[in-house]
């Protein structure tokens, strides 16, 4: 049971990234708006939740569950494996450490630059006091509600893994290509209010503010109390 748990915490992060950042998107995961117009379409959504799929999706047998995750320890053996006799030499396991720790060097960076992104609020290429105070403030929120998520589910119990047992509507713990994309539309359609197709930042705004409300009401704190605390 823990394993299934360990490749469905997977397939929940794949859920959040396609799904969840679909509200979070300003100035962080850019490449949710393809066309780079301020808006994300139902098409963009589902674009970025095919990539994340196909990604999770290791064996390529249309769901998610335990034997993705074996077929990607198998995956990063072969990789490792450079000289295909299947063992690995230390030269081998140095070479594979190095890779990995200069892909973790990369993406850290990237999360850098989206996070320099997201705290400059007016676009003007620096960090003013207020935009790092406001920025201190949102992390600190993010901080609590995730605390708050794990008290009320339990170690993986985040946003990733609610919408993963949305998205397992038949409960098998499995999750299928129809499934995961039906959680993405779902959760499209959550913050496209006006049905329009698209998500606006006005829409995102909201879906933000929805949540910054809900956190406050679960902390037993009224909307306009923030400065009180």
């Amino acid at each position: 049971m823990r394993k299934l748990a360990l490749s469905l915490s997977a397939a929940a992060l794949a859920l959040g990234g396609a799904g969840i950042a679909l509200a979070d998107h300003h100035g962080g995961d850019r490449s949710l708006d393809a066309n780079g117009d301020g808006v994300v379409t139902l098409a963009e959504a589902r674009a970025k939740a095919d990539e994340r799929f196909t990604k999770m999706d290791a064996n390529a047998d249309g769901q998610l569950d335990q034997s993705d995750r074996e077929a990607m320890r198998a995956r990063r053996f072969a990789e490792a494996d450079t000289d295909g006799d299947g063992e690995l030499s230390a030269a081998e396991m140095t070479a594979a450490h190095e890779a990995r720790d200069a892909r973790r060097a990369e993406r850290r960076a990237q999360r850098q630059a989206h996070r320099f992104e997201r705290m400059d609020t007016d676009g003007n290429g620096s960090i003013s006091e207020t935009e790092m105070l406001a920025a201190r403030e949102a992390r600190g929120e993010a901080r609590t509600e995730r605390r708050g998520e794990m008290r009320r589910g339990g170690r993986g119990g985040g946003k990733g893994m609610r919408m993963l047992r949305h998205a397992d509507s038949d409960g098998n713990e499995i999750v299928t290509r129809a499934e995961f994309d039906a959680a993405v539309e779902a959760r499209f359609a959550r913050i496209d209010t006006d049905g329009s197709g698209t998500i606006t930042a006005a829409e995102r705004e909201a879906a933000r503010e929805t949540r910054k409300q809900r956190r406050m009401e679960r902390r037993g704190q009224r909307p306009g109390e923030a400065g009180s605390l």
